[in-house]
């Protein structure tokens, strides 16, 4: 089969379509034909040298795919050949096949074609299991999403706003705003022109945000903590603003807030299982029933998929890009 390779880490040239060698499913395992992947922050990552795949896990990035099943692992149930899926991956989505455990596959919801169901493993799971699984976001609450027009935040803004949250992003245009507000976003916040922490207290009266679902780490840790309500809860996705951070203890205790970090890709299969199973008990009838829906920039071929990381790197989309077989 072919895939996308790093023979050497670097910028969006380091990505070369290479012939490898075909995966086999072991036990517990299924083999998926790829469809479609998607291009996360993770892949470009990788593609720099900062972030391998797990041990035992597919060399080539790649977070999230959707397919057909092509062979079965022993073991496995309530899968057949020919089904049509998206699967949540440790790596290996850039590719013309990849292995992938049954715990992590999901059928193609009602309403999404193959191709744009590979964009939705990997937000729905991150979403899902930090925001409701791990911050508890109640109806009422409110919630604020920095990068709410990215894949992460567009499907943030539709799932908060389906439990009855109120929602507040942070983006950094007016179109891109405009396009959170159509998805459902209450306050909207340019961080370019505007200080998300005055903006929060003002729109909440001075209360401020029950749960932040951040992507930036470092460079908003302190303001995070000062946007929080009383119990409130801060759950860090990522580090694109960096990975050392004050924290004001003080401000914690008085507030009783709570501050988590959470990555997707090393976590368990046991966990990982658990967490697709919750994302189709619960996020599959809203997408089904057109409540929520994935976000789609654009389509890049696989082949060219420095392409689509350069993308992803000037910041250039709204919501997912999907390399497409």
């Amino acid at each position: 089969m072919y895939a996308i390779t790093i023979p050497e880490a670097g910028g969006p040239e380091a990505l070369v379509w290479a012939e490898v060698p075909d995966p086999v499913p072991g036990d517990g395992e299924v083999l998926v034909e790829v469809a479609a992947s998607a291009v996360n922050r993770a892949d470009l990552l990788q593609r720099q040298g900062f972030y391998n795949p797990p041990p035992g896990s597919s060399p080539y990035p790649g977070l999230e795919c959707s397919g057909r099943v092509t062979d079965i692992g022993a073991g496995v149930s309530g899968w057949e050949i020919g089904d049509e899926v998206c699967a949540l991956l440790a790596g290996g989505g850039y590719a013309e096949q990849v292995v992938v455990p049954a715990g992590q596959l999901l059928p193609v919801p009602d309403g999404v074609d193959l191709v744009t169901a590979a964009g939705l493993p990997e937000v729905t799971s991150t979403v899902w299991s930090n925001v409701f699984m791990i911050s508890h976001l109640r109806p009422g609450e409110t919630f604020l999403v920095h990068g709410g027009s990215s894949g992460i935040g567009t499907m943030a803004i539709q799932l908060a706003k389906a439990v009855g949250a109120k929602v507040a992003v942070t983006a950094g245009s007016n179109e891109k705003l405009d396009f959170c507000r159509e998805l459902g976003a209450d306050i909207l916040i340019n961080y370019r022109e505007q200080d998300f922490v005055e903006e929060i207290k003002k729109a909440t009266d001075g209360a401020g945000a029950d749960v932040i679902l951040d992507n930036m780490g470092a460079k908003y840790l302190d303001r995070n903590v000062q946007s929080l309500a009383t119990s409130g809860r801060l759950a860090i996705i990522g580090m694109q603003g960096g990975v050392k951070g004050e924290l004001n203890i003080a401000t914690l205790l008085t507030k009783r807030a709570a501050v988590t970090a959470t990555s997707l890709r090393g976590r368990p299969a046991g966990e990982k299982a658990s967490i697709v199973a919750a994302v189709r008990e619960h996020v599959w009838p809203l997408i089904g029933a057109g409540h929520v829906r994935p976000i789609v920039d654009r389509t890049v071929p696989m082949r060219d998929a420095a392409a689509a990381h350069r993308v992803l790197e000037e910041s250039a989309h709204i919501g997912k890009v999907l390399l497409v077989r």
